[in-house]
């Protein structure tokens, strides 16, 4: 697959050890809320957003889209991974078309420090590699952001550059293609 074809979300639900990451529900809106509004999770994203805006503007089925999936150990939701097309504008790119598949992922504070990230994106790389097997994915985090930094590693994410973006130094890498078992 290449070019700007959307990352689609798989027919069933992804299961872990842990987790179980599926598409968002109706119920899943607070926990969308909580994850924007919350001043910690808001340092690392350029801020957290006013609670009140956000109980305007989150649909009543909050991300629901392709490429985005809550993950949740035990029906509560701690986060969210992400697979969208970084746009062709956006500083940081492995091919010249852009276009890339970038992970993303936003955890509560009370998921933190428990594994549920790397658990979390290592099943949905696992994913993504099967669907988009000739896919490159990329990941892009403030180099000040130490706990991505070190997922990004773990991930198996090497650095291609770094450049200012959003008034602070990013950190661009990418993970190749896993190559088809055969």
């Amino acid at each position: 697959m290449t070019g700007l074809a959307p990352v689609t979300r798989p027919p069933a639900p992804t299961r872990t050890e842990r987790l179980v990451l599926r598409e968002s529900w109706a119920r899943d809106r607070a926990a969308f809320i909580e994850l924007f509004a919350s001043p910690e999770v808001g340092t690392r994203l350029g801020g957290p957003r006013p609670r009140d805006e956000l109980e305007r503007v989150v649909p009543e089925v909050p991300g629901r889209r392709p490429g985005l999936f809550v993950a949740e150990p035990g029906g509560a939701v701690v986060g969210t991974v992400t697979f969208e097309r970084r746009g062709a504008e956006r500083p940081g790119h492995v091919r010249p078309e852009a276009g890339e598949a970038e992970l993303g992922c936003m955890f509560l504070p009370g998921a933190w420090g428990r594994g549920y990230a790397a658990e979390a994106c290592a099943a949905a790389l696992d994913w993504f590699a099967d669907a988009f097997s000739d896919e490159p994915v990329v990941l892009c985090t403030r180099t000040a952001n130490g706990r991505s930094m070190r997922l990004a590693a773990k991930l198996g994410f090497t650095e291609v550059e770094r450049f200012e973006e959003y008034g602070a130094e990013q950190w661009f890498g990418v993970r190749p293609p896993v190559p088809a078992a055969g």
